[in-house]
């Protein structure tokens, strides 16, 4: 009987717990089903990854939230705002399954502006576009990763009227054909930053057929085949801000420059990828040009760099130069770095660790700073 009785008494206790277990949950599901949507919004925004575009994965936010309760279900459908970033990535031999879980995820963005990057392989382009259709007018930002060569862009750049940003990455070289410079020219008005990253070239037709669509622009970032393709650029496009070019393919025809001064463009980045054939090719760049507003300007891979020219284009340009940075390849010694800081105060001139001179250092002198980071 004294065995039963603890027993007893143990399983007592043990219920006691429970209960007690059960109140408290009780009182935290409560909590959390008084929290208005407006919080719960602010915690699943907090919940999201740290990144700009999203790859759908039923283990992350946004996904997850809708597979808590009903509630927090109905609150992440409800913020068009969890669903305006996404990477479509879709493996053809289930294309159907994708395509449907994609249009939902799109479906919930409802009037936002969406951020989209597309993964297009061989034969994706046609799916793609259908996929994107009824969505076409919301498509502010979009960056096309290609995987396959030659590039159908009428597919994908098609109509798309409120398109601001486009950066196209290709694995295998992308030469500017007329069809794809076509494409390009029909960009409507609204795009304001243009990027094109991998082995492509934007030669003087291709450059010349696009421009329409160089005058909105405030941000290109394109490898070119001639230095002077730069001065064009400026030209075209008044109202850029910032300008990186990537200078490959070296075409050997005759190259001049003519003088020009743009006075919105206030970074500059310059990298040449065939410093045997170009850097003669610098010192009357520097000549040419005129830049009365830059603040930040870097430059790689020109040798020899040309110190007496860059100087008077300094000292001619009258800019507000802030950051003066020395990439790999680029060869320059403290002297001519002082030169520089003494025509511009205040100037913060960045050795990069390419050049395996110097790590970790800095030093200050009368009017700005040398960095070796």
């Amino acid at each position: 009987m004294d065995r039963i009785k603890n027993l007893h008494q143990q399983l007592l206790q043990k219920k006691d717990r429970i209960i007690h277990s059960m109140n408290l949950h009780k009182g935290l599901v409560s909590t959390l089903w008084r929290f208005p949507p407006e919080l719960l919004s602010l915690i699943f925004v907090r919940c999201l990854p740290e990144a700009e575009h999203l790859l759908p994965s039923s283990k992350l936010a946004p996904m997850l939230l809708t597979r808590i309760c009903r509630r927090w279900r109905e609150v992440a459908i409800g913020m068009s705002s969890l669903w305006c970033g996404v990477i479509v990535d879709i493996d053809n031999k289930d294309w159907q399954r994708a395509a449907f879980c994609y249009d939902a995820w799109l479906k919930r963005s409802r009037d936002c502006p969406l951020s989209l990057v597309l993964k297009c392989f061989k034969h994706d382009a046609t799916n793609l576009r259908s996929l994107l259709e009824p969505h076409k007018n919301q498509i502010s930002s979009l960056h096309i990763i290609l995987f396959v060569s030659p590039f159908t862009a009428d597919l994908l750049l098609n109509d798309l009227p409120a398109l601001q940003e486009l950066t196209i990455t290709a694995s295998d070289p992308l030469w500017c054909t007329p069809s794809f410079a076509q494409s390009i020219s029909r960009l409507p008005f609204t795009l304001r930053r243009f990027r094109v990253a991998g082995p492509s070239v934007f030669d003087f037709d291709c450059i010349a057929s696009c421009n329409p669509v160089w005058a909105h622009l405030t941000h290109i970032e394109i490898p070119i085949c001639r230095p002077n393709l730069i001065i064009q650029l400026l030209k075209l496009g008044p109202s850029l801000s910032s300008l990186k070019i990537g200078l490959d393919f070296y075409d050997e025809a005759t190259i001049t420059f003519e003088p020009f001064a743009h006075t919105n463009l206030q970074s500059f980045c310059i990298s040449n990828a065939s410093p045997m054939h170009m850097g003669n090719l610098f010192p009357d760049l520097f000549n040419a040009l005129t830049l009365p507003n830059l603040r930040s300007l870097e430059a790689r891979y020109i040798r020899p760099w040309p110190h007496e020219e860059f100087k008077t284009f300094l000292a001619r340009s009258s800019c507000p130069l802030g950051s003066l940075i020395f990439g790999a390849g680029v060869t320059t010694t403290d002297e001519e770095r002082e030169e520089y800081i003494v025509l511009i105060p205040f100037l913060d001139v960045v050795v990069d660790p390419g050049r395996g001179d110097y790590f970790g250092y800095h030093r200050l002198t009368q009017h700005g700073r040398i960095r070796y980071v």
